[in-house]
């Protein structure tokens, strides 16, 4: 398996963590009865940490399906060099960086952060030309 497709594995297993930790940190808040509830109701938003952690959840949705389809892309076209490599590795490790800072409540650094990861898809982008 290339790196490129491990950090994409990988990629997916984080989106699945955020997803555990978002959902159990919204129930801590909310209480389990409400998220065996329908839902039918309006709530709060959520604070703190599980404010938080959804948060950087819904940032990862925005910008992992443009990092999925950039190396997939990259690998039926069979580009594979240091652009992909240090790409899907800036992606990952940013993204990873990104929500251990978004969960801390840092904000300017997690900005930064948040550009190394498009950056990421960025060069991955730019092997294709």
């Amino acid at each position: 398996m290339t790196v490129e497709l491990r950090m994409l594995a990988l990629s997916i297993v984080l989106g699945l963590a955020q997803i555990v930790l978002a959902s159990h940190s919204a129930s801590l808040q909310r209480g389990y009865t409400w998220t065996a509830s329908s839902r039918d109701e309006a709530v709060t938003a959520l604070t703190g940490v599980a404010g938080r952690f959804a948060r950087a959840l819904q940032n990862f949705i925005e910008t992992f399906p443009m990092f999925a389809a950039a190396v997939l892309v990259a690998h039926v076209a069979d580009r594979h060099n240091w652009m992909t490599e240090w790409g899907v590795q800036l992606y990952f490790w940013a993204r990873v960086a990104y929500l251990a800072l978004y969960a801390a409540g840092v904000f300017f650094l997690r900005s930064l952060v948040w550009n190394i990861a498009a950056l990421g898809i960025v060069l991955v982008v730019l092997s294709l030309v």
